[in-house]
């Protein structure tokens, strides 16, 4: 089941929804029905589920809707027609006192200007979220400076607002955010206000924590740049109606129409295509075959060297022609003639590969989490990948 799922939800501005609704099933544009009604779609039949843990980005430009649209996943924007569910609680059929209690527990929100008490404390302000929910002093001043420990402001509790950076004031909005300990954070524009740099920052304290913490995160922004960069997926957004839904990589390489095509036309596309987006099935065979198995390979395949792997496919090293042929002749096992390579991760954008690659005689394997090879990168596929031509994908391991 997915952590948050929404059907079909809508918000239209103006007195007559219903027939608004109808033009949209028609398939009418929002500029259509703002001429033929007078009334406004602030978003059209979105459809999306957001798994557990999951980046999601929402994103487009100005009166795209997608502010619209996170603030009916905490109904601080009522939906016109539609269902959202959370844990598979439906959130828009929930009652006031419901509502509250998700609000509180969760689900929680960052937003763009920091909102802070400028005549509270760090600390209070990261605890304010937590006393308005009733939570003793003790308890929410603890959870409270434990939240701006992970944010990295621990010296700066007893500090007033005024008295931080942009930068650091936003992650102070962060940790309140943080200190509630929901699972779910929306995130609405939370870093547009800020410096580039500052911004970059940010955002890598974002995936940092992301990898510590595993949230569920929706995290809205018009920033493409942005949104490539952190989004496990991205749900981009025109006129209040998704046109496209996937990874970075399937909305560049795979735009869904001209709009999209040319809202991503200057993305330098080494800095999203991943490794695992290109790898090829690797030449391998397992150390204990032997060094007479290998050159067989090796001459089946037309190469000079072969990928080595142990039982449970943990990559080793490779082993050249040569070298098997010497340890043929003297009755060595191939784990004496291993040698190790540097090996990249699947998520590897192409953009950190080309130094490493360009050095590199051999395709770079490609591991998993576990260092097991599960495919190889050739230079080739490189350049293939960089003009828009796809690669192949199969990544079986022989043995």
């Amino acid at each position: 089941m997915s952590k948050l799922e929404v059907r079909q939800v809508s918000k239209i501005y103006g007195k007559n929804p219903d027939r608004c609704l109808r033009l949209l099933d028609q398939g009418l544009t929002k500029q259509e029905i703002q001429k033929k009604t007078g009334m406004t779609v602030g978003v059209g039949s979105a459809n999306f589920s957001v798994e557990s843990g999951e980046i999601f980005v929402i994103m487009g430009l100005s009166g795209s809707g997608k502010s619209t649209l996170v603030r009916m996943l905490n109904r601080l924007i009522k939906p016109t027609s539609g269902q959202i569910f959370m844990d598979g609680k439906e959130v828009t059929a929930m009652n006031k006192r419901d509502l509250r209690q998700l609000r509180r527990s969760g689900i929680s929100m960052v937003f763009q200007h920091f909102a802070l008490s400028p005549h509270r404390t760090v600390r209070d302000n990261a605890a304010y979220g937590l006393e308005i929910q009733g939570v003793p002093k003790k308890e929410r001043t603890e959870r409270a400076k434990k939240a701006l420990a992970t944010v990295g402001l621990k010296a700066y509790e007893s500090s007033l607002p005024s008295e931080l950076s942009g930068g650091m004031q936003q992650r102070v909005g962060l940790a309140r955010a943080l200190a509630s300990d929901t699972d779910i954070l929306l995130m609405d524009e939370a870093f547009s206000a800020l410096d580039p740099l500052i911004r970059k920052e940010m955002q890598d304290q974002l995936l940092d924590l992301q990898d510590e913490m595993q949230k569920t995160i929706i995290f809205i922004t018009h920033d493409l740049d942005e949104a490539l960069r952190i989004g496990d997926r991205i749900a981009l957004m025109r006129d209040g109606r998704i046109v496209q839904l996937g990874t970075p990589e399937e909305i560049l390489i795979h735009p869904a129409n001209d709009y999209v095509a040319h809202f991503v036309e200057d993305v330098n596309l080494s800095k999203v295509i991943t490794a695992g987006r290109i790898m090829s099935r690797p030449d391998a065979m397992q150390v204990g075959r032997g060094p007479r198995v290998a050159l067989e390979l090796m001459n089946d395949s037309g190469i000079s060297s072969i990928f080595v792997v142990d039982r449970g496919k943990k990559f080793l090293g490779v082993v050249d022609a040569e070298r098997a042929a010497e340890a043929a002749k003297k009755g060595q096992s191939c784990r004496n003639i291993v040698r190790e390579v540097e090996t990249v991760s699947e998520d590897t954008v192409l953009n950190d590969l080309f130094e490493q690659i360009s050095k590199a005689s051999l395709p770079l394997p490609v591991v998993d989490e576990r260092g097991r090879l599960v495919g190889m990168v050739r230079r080739a596929s490189v350049i293939h990948a960089l003009a828009g031509i796809a690669a192949p994908r199969d990544t079986e391991v022989k043995s």
